[in-house]
């Protein structure tokens, strides 16, 4: 039986064992249908062309995990943002951790997914968002039907969240190969401001493929800030699918960072409906033996007086592959529009892959729109002058290599972030960089 078989003879026996209303049940019938039709996406499909699942696929991967590991906080201490005060939601191989976690709902909601689709009382918000921004695709379709646990955000009006909030899965290897499929809701009201700190990590070298969905609502003048950290071993694979629907006059940027990882897939799709929406898309992906990152974007531009900007950095190394698939569409209607996007790309290797295309889709003629991209090596010249200053050659391929990702920083808002990222790409490259950057 092969993986799709097993996730589809499942479904009955997962649907009989969680607690949701009629709503939510309807909702994953339809999702199921339309993953035994689709089944998994191949390379013959133009968004999947460079990318394939196949080898991942092959993983007898438990659907269930047959019971929890409890782990200690100073076990996975370093795995997270632990110098700043922060809201946590924690899961351990699918299940919620309440002894890692600090929630609340004081003022605002921070807590679980499973409790917003099995209780009265969070109804009327699961009805007006749950699967509302998702698409139909086959592995949004097939998180859909599995949805169950994962982050429940709720930010009512004019509330500035007073400290950030955590998302982390931890994996702890109790399956010789496991399959998860979290899933989160973010809604933040009008005038309201939240940041979100997301990551997924296993703690063994067993096998892992989390397809993982996340819907974002910006109300009018809402700001979000989203960080994605994407360092894995070399057994965990990731399909990250975002999307976030965006009101008048919000405020929404998404940076990932993605260092380690079997495969990862990174699906984040922004659609603007009001005017005066601002849309940030920064990523840095520093990879190399045979490790696999695609990033997949879209930005719909449907209203005036709009702007997006997208910038993407990428160092491959060994016999690394990147792909960059980015979109930008612009409606008839959606004049003043200013969107840019960039895909720069450095190939450290003889043997390393980038595939990248920028696309512009243009239907209005009042607009200022920009796409490009580069892959190239490091400035020989650069180098020669930096060793004739007496800094040796590894270092100043590394200094040359930050100082090349180093603006996608600049926009990140919480030190504590940059600094984990920083001293990250540092140990990515090899070298320790003696001084703050």
């Amino acid at each position: 039986m092969d993986l799709k078989e097993k996730l589809v003879s499942s479904f009955m026996a997962f649907e009989n064992q969680v607690d949701v209303d009629t709503y939510v049940h309807g909702i994953r019938t339809e999702a199921i249908k339309t993953f035994e039709t689709t089944g998994f996406p191949t390379k013959k499909q133009e968004a999947w062309k460079y990318t394939s699942l196949n080898k991942i696929l092959k993983e007898d991967y438990s659907v269930f995990p047959k019971q929890e590991n409890n782990i200690e906080y100073r076990d996975v201490k370093k795995y997270l943002i632990h110098d700043i005060d922060t809201y946590k939601i924690i899961f351990i191989d699918g299940k919620y951790s309440s002894h890692l976690s600090e929630t609340t709902h004081d003022g605002i909601d921070v807590c679980l997914m499973s409790a917003a689709l099995s209780k009265p009382k969070y109804r009327l918000v699961i009805e007006n968002y749950f699967n509302k921004a998702a698409t139909n695709d086959s592995l949004s379709s097939l998180n859909t039907a599995f949805s169950s646990e994962g982050a429940y955000i709720h930010i009512p009006k004019n509330k500035l969240v007073n400290k950030p909030i955590q998302i982390v899965h931890f994996s702890t290897g109790n399956e010789s190969a496991l399959m998860l499929q979290p899933r989160n809701l973010i809604v933040v009201d009008e005038n309201s401001h939240v940041q979100i700190i997301e990551r997924h990590q296993s703690l063994t070298e067993n096998a892992v493929l989390t397809n993982s969905v996340t819907e974002v609502f910006a109300k009018k003048r809402a700001v979000v800030d989203y960080y994605k950290i994407q360092n894995d071993n070399q057994k965990a694979s990731l399909i990250d699918n975002t999307f976030i629907k965006q009101k008048q006059e919000s405020q929404a940027s998404v940076h990932t960072f993605t260092f380690g990882g079997n495969l990862t897939r990174n699906n984040l799709n922004f659609y603007q409906h009001g005017e005066r929406i601002d849309s940030t898309l920064k990523g840095v992906t520093i990879i190399g033996d045979k490790q696999h990152v695609d990033h997949n974007t879209l930005v719909h531009h449907i209203e005036p007086n709009c702007e997006s900007h997208q910038d993407y950095k990428g160092i491959y190394d060994g016999n690394a592959t990147g792909v960059f698939n980015g979109k930008v569409i612009v409606e008839k209607l959606a004049q003043k529009t200013n969107a840019f996007q960039a895909n720069n790309n450095i190939l450290v290797s003889d043997k390393s892959t980038i595939n990248t295309k920028p696309q512009l889709e243009i239907f209005a003629d009042d607009v200022k729109c920009s796409h490009g991209c580069t892959i190239g090596q490091l400035d020989d010249d650069a180098l020669f002058y930096m060793k004739t200053r007496g800094i040796p050659e590894k270092e100043a391929k590394a200094l040359l290599m930050y100082a090349f990702a180093n603006n996608v920083l600049e926009s990140v808002k919480i030190p504590e972030i940059k600094a984990r990222i920083t001293k990250l790409i540092a140990t990515k490259l090899g070298v320790n960089i003696g001084f703050n950057l």
